[in-house]
């Protein structure tokens, strides 16, 4: 494989994933910087709590849009026959791994991004399209009883590794599997402080029709 058209495809999926959405999104349209505010997290559940549903959910689909298209540079390599179609899935995972970690280390805003989940999702949603939607199905479902952002992404993170061993879509792929439960660790990693929050009673409740409020 052309090892220089692979580093390309690195740093632009480290560069798409370390897009600050929200961070630029609020200062560009609104002077606010999310960070100042809320949980001071630069993530989309932030971003509904500080400026509002709509805001949130361009920041939320933007952040998604990101990690797809980390993902989808793996089409490039495979386009340019520089990988063949077993060695896709390989490449999708590893773009997408590195697009999170940009969401969560971004170079444009001093490595200190958001939680990863949208991102995720983007990176899902290229990889197997019906187990992630039906990993969103779970967060909305979760999210609707519940109320927690937190919770709602963590059991929704762990379904995919879990869905994917009960052969809801056929056979599993071992790397698809390990990939899952490696997500779900550093999700829960990312969610450390919420965990607490959830096991004290006192994680912050988000209200999909009403006013939105969250310790995401």
């Amino acid at each position: 494989m052309t090892i220089t058209l692979f580093l390309i495809s690195v740093i632009g999926a480290y560069l798409l994933g370390s897009i600050p959405t929200s961070v630029w999104y609020g200062i560009g349209y609104f002077g606010v910087d999310v960070r100042q505010y809320g949980s001071g997290n630069a993530g989309a559940t932030n971003t509904f709590r500080v400026l509002g549903k709509r805001a949130g959910t361009i920041v939320m689909l933007i952040d998604v849009l990101k990690g797809w298209t980390a993902t989808c540079l793996a089409l490039l390599l495979y386009y340019f026959n520089t990988i063949d179609a077993g060695e896709l899935l390989t490449y999708k995972i590893i773009f997408g791994i590195i697009a999170i970690a940009g969401h969560i280390f971004p170079v444009f805003v001093g490595f200190k991004g958001g939680k990863g989940v949208a991102t995720l999702l983007g990176m899902v949603l290229a990889v197997h399209p019906e187990l992630a939607l039906l990993c969103i199905t779970i967060f909305i479902l979760t999210l609707l009883t519940s109320q927690y952002v937190s919770l709602s992404s963590i059991l929704a993170t762990l379904a995919f590794p879990v869905l994917s061993l009960l052969r809801v879509f056929g056979q599993p792929d071992t790397l698809l599997v390990v990939f899952g439960f490696v997500m779900f660790l550093l999700v829960v990693i990312t969610h450390q402080k919420n965990i607490v929050r959830l096991f004290k009673g006192s994680e912050s409740r988000v209200k999909l029709f009403g006013n939105s409020r969250s310790g995401n």
